[in-house]
């Protein structure tokens, strides 16, 4: 197939190339940073570098400022929004003008989507969100993203939870601090952390490729999500270390603020029932699994 990949050289992007490489697919990729993109992948910096004779089977948008890199300031905040509401509208805006149309449009989101509410009840893509300002960005992100269907363009929205790698993404920030003995809980630790392994994530990806059947939200979560507190114990215990130095609640406030209340404080259980009700089996199905498969790998 021939697949257009914006946001390609993140944590994400990189390993969903990889494996399509593997396929044996043409890709192209959108980025900013053209130069870091190596054959046999096709870099652009712009749409408009695309010519009419360009047809894609399949279109990913993974592209969007980094969530947690920065204390959410009005400025950062609309950083957040404009780069994933901006290129997505600038995507279906391409759309827009072919002839020959994409078959599936699969756009990046987030489980943010579903608000900060606490709850312990199961959450599936059928739940609403609230006006916090991860579900308010989620709301209207996908909002652009499903201009795509009125184009007769299968569209799905993944909403990834916390996505765990060898080389980026939640883990990476969380190892030193571990591996120093500082672990611990944040705040009360019984706050739900809805959690992925990459090649789960990357095989969801694939699957909706895959499966006409698939459409619309589409959990990226294990299906069996863990509460912070036992996710820091698991941790713990693979790293052999003590995880005895909680995180108040108090500091993370103090520390990080909003970004801090909605990402650390704040978690729901998400359950992937589109991805297993589609037939998609993981391989990674807990954590213990999962860490001990990129941990062993990074030793």
């Amino acid at each position: 197939m021939n697949i257009l990949i914006t946001g390609g050289t993140g944590f994400i992007g990189s390993t969903l190339c990889s494996h399509l490489l593997e396929e044996n697919n043409k890709i192209v990729v959108l980025s900013r940073h053209p130069e870091k993109i190596k054959p046999p992948i096709k870099a652009i910096s712009d749409l408009n570098d695309l010519k009419d004779s360009d047809i894609f089977d399949v279109v990913v948008n993974l592209s969007g400022e980094p969530i947690a890199n920065k204390r959410w300031s009005d400025k950062q905040k609309n950083k957040i929004i404009s780069s994933r509401i901006d290129i997505t509208k600038k995507l279906i805006f391409y759309f827009e003008k072919l002839e020959s149309k994409p078959k599936l449009f699969i756009s990046g989101s987030a489980i943010g989507y579903y608000g900060i509410d606490k709850t312990d009840n199961v959450i599936e893509e059928k739940e609403k969100g609230d006006n916090s300002f991860s579900s308010e960005l989620c709301q209207k992100w996908e909002a652009v993203a499903l201009e795509a269907e009125k184009l007769g363009i299968r569209t799905c929205l993944l909403r990834t939870g916390v996505v765990l790698g060898k080389n980026g993404g939640a883990l990476s920030k969380m190892l030193l601090p571990f591996k120093l003995c500082l672990g611990g809980k944040i705040g009360h630790g019984k706050q739900w952390m809805s959690w992925i392994h990459i090649d789960d994530l990357v095989g969801i990806i694939l699957y909706c490729i895959n499966h006409d059947n698939l459409k619309g939200a589409v959990n990226g979560t294990s299906p069996n999500p863990v509460t912070n507190q036992v996710f820091t114990k698991t941790l713990g215990v693979i790293l052999k270390r003590p995880t005895i130095f909680p995180m108040p609640a108090i500091v993370v406030k103090l520390l990080m603020g909003e970004m801090g209340e909605e990402l650390l404080l704040a978690g729901k259980k998400i359950i992937p029932k589109k991805a297993l009700g589609a037939g998609y089996t993981f391989k990674y199905k807990t954590l213990e699994e999962a860490l001990i498969n990129i941990l062993d790998s990074t030793r």
